[in-house]
C-alpha cells in the first residue's frame, strides 16, 4: 500500500470525474420532453433510447465497479472459482433474449414502469406486487453499498482513504463528496444521466483492460510465468487452483447458473431495458452484450497476474487497484481508477433510481396515496432515490467491507425467488397468484435461513451463499436451491387452489400485448397506465 497520496493519479482522477459530473447535470437537457415531470421521463428516460445507447446503459448497469474490483479479487483469492462470472454472462444473453422483448411489449402497451406493475396487472394481485417490490428494493440496497466500497477501494489505494487509523471525517471525506455528487445528478437529471456518462464509463473499461491485458504480461514475463506463478500460489496454500476442485465443481455450476437467472431480475436490470424504444432495440442490444463477456474473461485474468506481480494486500477487494498502483504509469493508473469509480456511479445512479420507482408505483402508489398525480410520483420518487443512496451509504460507513459483499450474495438469493411470477408470468397465466406468494414466501424464508447458518472466517452468519443441497448431498449455490423449493410450492398450490376454485385474479393483459411493438399500438408513448383498450380486464 502506498505510503502517501499518489498525486499524478488523483489529477487524474479528478479530472475525470469533474468531466461526467459536468455531464451528469447536463443530461437533463439532453433530449428533454416538453413534460418532464413523469417517471416515463425522469425514471425511464423517455422511454427513447436506442440500440447504442440501450447497449451502453445495461453495459453500465450490469458491469459495475463491484464487477471490476471483485471478480479478478475472487481470482486472485481462489482460482478457477472465481471464473464462475464468465460461464453465467454467456447463459444470461440467450435467456433474456427470450423474455426480455415480451416483458417490453407489455410494460409499453400498459404504461408499466417496474416489473411489480406489470405482476400486479398479470396477476391481480396487489399483495403479490408489494412481495415483488419489497424484494426489489432489499435487494439492491447492497448492490449501492458496493458500488460505494469500489470508490472508497480505490481511494485507499491512492492514499486519499487516510487509511484505516484516520480519523472518520478524514477518512470519509472523498467518499462522501463522491456521494454528494452522485445524489445532485441523479435527481436533477435522472435515468439520462448514467446513460449519458455509461458512454465514457465503458470506453475506459475497454481502454484500460486493453491496456491491462498486454502490458502488465509484457512486464511479467509473458503469460506463462504469470500462469506458472498462480499455480505455485494456490498449490502452497493449499485453495482454489487452474481448475476448480471436484469437490466444488457442483457450487460452480449452481453458482453460475442461478447467477445467470437471477441477473435480470435486479429492478434496475429492468430499468435500463424499459428505457429502450422498441422491442427490437432489446433484440439488438442482448445480441452484442456477449462482448461485454469477453471483457470480464480478459478481467477475470488481472487475478492472476495481481498474484504474479507479488501483490499483497489484507483486503482482496484491493488487489486489482493495488496492481494497476503498481504496474502502470502514475497517468494511466489514475486512468484505470477513474474507471472503477466510474464504473460505481453509473449502476449506482441506475439502481437507485429503480429502487425509487418500486417504491414509487407499488408502495406510495398502491397503498398510501393511489390518486397521486405524474408530478407527485416523480417528486416521490426523486426524494427517495436519495434516502436509498443515504441508506447505502450508512451501510458502508458503519459496516465491515466483507459484510456488506456477503449481504449483495444474499441480495441475489432474494431477488431469483421473483423469477417465476415474473418470467412464468411473461409466458402463461396459468400459476394461481395465492400460489405464487406462498412460493416467494417458501424461497426467501428458505434462502435466508439457510444463508444465516453459514459461517466464514470473518463471519459467524451469512459467511457465503453455498450449502448443502437437500436429498442431493452436493455443496450448491443456496439460490437456486430456493428456487426450486419456491417452485415447488407454487406449482403443487396452484393444483390445490385450482381444484377449490380459489379466487384468481384479475388478467389486464391481453395475449398481444406481449408480442406488439409501438408502431403496431400505435404512437411514440405508452399508454397511461390503466387506460387504453388493452387494459380492459380480461379473465385468466
Amino acid at each position: 500500500m502506498p505510503n502517501g497520496v499518489n498525486g499524478v493519479a488523483l489529477a487524474v482522477f479528478i479530472l475525470f470525474f469533474l468531466a461526467v459530473t459536468v455531464m451528469g447535470f447536463l443530461a437533463s437537457r439532453w433530449r428533454r420532453a416538453d413534460n418532464a415531470h413523469s417517471l416515463d421521463e425522469w425514471g425511464l428516460g423517455g422511454r427513447s433510447f436506442g440500440t447504442w445507447i440501450t447497449w451502453f446503459l445495461l453495459g453500465g448497469d450490469v458491469y459495475t465497479a463491484y464487477t471490476f474490483v471483485a471478480v479478478p479479487a475472487a481470482v486472485y483469492a481462489t482460482g478457477a472459482a472465481g471464473f464462475f462470472a464468465v460461464p453465467y454472462t454467456i447463459l444470461v444473453y440467450p435467456l433474456i433474449f427470450t423474455f426480455l422483448p415480451r416483458l417490453w411489449s407489455v410494460c409499453h402497451r400498459h404504461g408499466y414502469v417496474t416489473t411489480a406493475d406489470f405482476v400486479r396487472g398479470r396477476f391481480g394481485s396487489k399483495g403479490l406486487s408489494l412481495a415483488v417490490a419489497f424484494t426489489g428494493i432489499l435487494a439492491t440496497m447492497p448492490y449501492i453499498a458496493l458500488q460505494l466500497v469500489g470508490i472508497q477501494a480505490v481511494l485507499d489505494v491512492m492514499g486519499v482513504g487516510g487509511g484505516e487509523d484516520a480519523n472518520w471525517f478524514v477518512k470519509d471525506l472523498p467518499l462522501l463528496i463522491a456521494f454528494g455528487v452522485l445524489a445532485a445528478y441523479t435527481y436533477s437529471s435522472g435515468l439520462r444521466a448514467p446513460a449519458m456518462i455509461a458512454f465514457v464509463k465503458d470506453t475506459l473499461i475497454y481502454l484500460v483492460i486493453a491496456v491491462a491485458i498486454i502490458y502488465i504480461p509484457i512486464k511479467l514475463g509473458g503469460f506463462g510465468h504469470v500462469f506458472a506463478a498462480a499455480g505455485e500460489k494456490y498449490t502452497a496454500a493449499g485453495a482454489g487452483g487452474l481448475l476448480p476442485a471436484p469437490a466444488a465443481q457442483w457450487t460452480y455450476a449452481t453458482l453460475a447458473l442461478g447467477s445467470a437467472m437471477a441477473m435480470f431480475m435486479y429492478p434496475h436490470s429492468i430499468t435500463a431495458t424499459l428505457s429502450s424504444r422498441s422491442r427490437e432495440v432489446i433484440r439488438r442490444s442482448t445480441t452484442v452484450m456477449p462482448l461485454y463477456t469477453f471483457m470480464l474473461g480478459l478481467l477475470a485474468l488481472l487475478g492472476f497476474m495481481a498474484i504474479a506481480a507479488g501483490v499483497k494486500v489484507t483486503n482482496g477487494q484491493l488487489a486489482i487497484p493495488q496492481l494497476f498502483e503498481d504496474m502502470f504509469p502514475d497517468w494511466f493508473a489514475g486512468v484505470a481508477f477513474a474507471a472503477i469509480g466510474i464504473g460505481a456511479l453509473v449502476p449506482a445512479a441506475i439502481m437507485s433510481i429503480a429502487a425509487a420507482n418500486l417504491f414509487t408505483r407499488n408502495i406510495y402508489k398502491d397503498f398510501i396515496k393511489p390518486d397521486a398525480t405524474p408530478e407527485q410520483e416523480t417528486k416521490v420518487s426523486k426524494l427517495v432515490s436519495l434516502l436509498v443512496k443515504v441508506g447505502a451509504l450508512v451501510f458502508v460507513l458503519t459496516m465491515d467491507k466483507t459484510v456488506a459483499i456477503n449481504f449483495q450474495l444474499l441480495g441475489g438469493i432474494w431477488i431469483l425467488q421473483t423469477f417465476p411470477a415474473l418470467v412464468g408470468g411473461l409466458f402463461t397465466r396459468w400459476f394461481h397468484r395465492w400460489a405464487l406468494l406462498a412460493g416467494w414466501a417458501a424461497g426467501m424464508l428458505y434462502g435466508t435461513l439457510a444463508a444465516y447458518g453459514v459461517a466464514s472466517p470473518t463471519q459467524k452468519h451469512f459467511g457465503g451463499s453455498a450449502k448443502e443441497i437437500p436429498g442431493i448431498g452436493e455443496t450448491g449455490y443456496l439460490g437456486l436451491t430456493a428456487f426450486v423449493l419456491n417452485v415447488v410450492v407454487t406449482v403443487i398450490l396452484t393444483f390445490a387452489l385450482k381444484a377449490l376454485k380459489a379466487p384468481d385474479g384479475i388478467d389486464a393483459t391481453a395475449e398481444g400485448d406481449y408480442t406488439g411493438s409501438l408502431k403496431e399500438t400505435g404512437g411514440n408513448r405508452p399508454p397511461v397506465l390503466g387506460t387504453g383498450p388493452s387494459s380492459t380486464p380480461h379473465p385468466g
